[in-house]
């Protein structure tokens, strides 16, 4: 992906110029976006505030068009763990899926209009400076049913982080035939929107060696939950609360005896336990998270894909070598060479743009490591899709065999 040229920094207003500085003193955090401005001329440092900033997200590559829908979901049977006085579960979950035709159909945003004012105000940047991303994925848009129903994917994002957090990943995956399904846990993400406009926000106590078990237990029965819904949906129901009309087709597109899951983060501990906990997933991927629960002794039986960055490996998490000895399924580690804990997610692709117009600190650009943006986004994409196609669809590139010298950002560990 070609980053802009820089525009002079003395070309921006003030008040937008602060506004960045405080943003890039934040640490940008997992769901984190940050401006930048389409290459042009140096203007003046008189010159009037032209519009808001806006971020792009690379395109997918694959030919499938994208359709998006959100669904409001309740689990009656729980209680929500981290907010006692909801009476039960409330989730968003988001199914990506080919389209037949998106004409006439409007762009999702990256994140929903109330949830991206809560998330501006929540990193104090004004309003009207920050226009948020379009993804390349159409509202409501008919599904494509002419090649049969489609292998699923279930994303879970890290903590903190929302289920847009890797919407580079899902987009390509779903433009190469599959339907990925992202889920956003509430009150352990950051900002969830729900229909009625209102916004939950992360409660979830601070992060110790229990909580984190206990957040990712809770994360493995919000994915059973979903899996359930989805088989409503397969059945011909709307499990949706405000029973909202699914798009047409998407019923007949799910293949739920195709299952597969990732997640970055905790997202990534999640798909593990998922793994074990619920046998309808065949296949799971770990980007660059640390695992928790009965799975560290238990092992698992099916598939298992770890992609770490630099500094994260088997030989320096215990967990991971846990778990490893008690793999009994095909398993791998792949090192994303020279990244870091968010180069698997949007991060990756969104803070090189602000960077030629913004003095990010360093201590921020650190957070993506100093690996080539779009190398390792198209690299990351491809020994994804290239694992769920081995696993999921049954057909086997020969790509996660040996080392490629088409990838060399791809190591492979053990």
């Amino acid at each position: 992906m070609p980053v802009p040229r820089s525009t002079d920094l003395a070309a921006l207003h003030p008040g937008r110029r602060t506004a960045l500085a405080g943003l890039a003193a934040l640490g940008l955090g997992l769901g984190t976006v940050v401006p930048t401005i389409s290459a042009g001329p140096a203007r003046a440092a008189t010159a009037p505030l032209v519009g808001p900033l806006q971020l792009t997200l690379p395109a997918p590559t694959g030919r499938c068009r994208i359709g998006n829908v959100a669904l409001h979901l309740i689990d009656r049977s729980r209680r929500d763990p981290w907010v006692p006085s909801h009476p039960a579960r409330e989730l968003m979950i988001s199914i990506w899926y080919p389209a037949r035709d998106v004409d006439g159909y409007d762009p999702v945003p990256w994140l929903p209009a109330a949830a991206w004012s809560a998330y501006l105000r929540r990193i104090q940047i004004p309003p009207g400076l920050v226009t948020v991303p379009s993804t390349h994925g159409y509202d409501g848009a008919p599904a494509d049913r002419r090649h049969g129903p489609r292998p699923v994917l279930l994303f879970s994002p890290g903590s903190g982080g929302d289920r847009g957090d890797c919407t580079t990943y899902t987009e390509e995956l779903v433009s190469h035939g599959y339907v990925v399904v992202t889920i956003d846990h509430t009150h352990d993400s950051s900002e969830v929107e729900f229909p009625d406009g209102h916004v939950e926000p992360r409660t979830i106590p601070a992060g110790t060696p229990a909580i984190e078990t206990e957040a990712v237990s809770v994360r493995v029965a919000d994915t059973r939950f979903v899996l359930d819904q989805l088989c409503a949906i397969a059945a011909g129901r709307n499990p949706d609360v405000e029973h909202r009309p699914l798009p047409r087709g998407l019923a007949e597109m799910l293949d739920l005896c195709r299952i597969g899951m990732y997640g970055h983060s905790m997202g990534g501990a999640t798909a593990a336990w998922a793994m074990l906990d619920d046998r309808r997933i065949l296949a799971g991927c770990d980007l660059d998270g640390s695992l928790f629960g009965p799975v560290l002794t238990a092992g698992l039986d099916r598939p298992y894909l770890f992609m770490c960055s630099q500094t994260h490996d088997l030989a320096n998490d215990p967990s991971w070598a846990q778990a490893w000895s008690h793999l009994r399924g095909w398993h791998k580690e792949l090192r994303l060479v020279n990244s870091a804990h968010k180069s698997y997610t949007d991060l990756q692709s969104l803070l090189p743009q602000a960077a030629a117009v913004v003095d990010i600190p360093p201590s921020a650009l650190q957070t993506i490591g100093t690996v080539d943006p779009a190398r390792s986004v198209l690299a990351v994409r491809t020994y994804l899709r290239a694992y769920f196609d081995r696993f999921i669809r049954g057909h086997d590139s020969h790509l996660l065999d040996r080392p490629s010298p088409a990838f060399p950002e791809i190591e492979f560990l053990a």
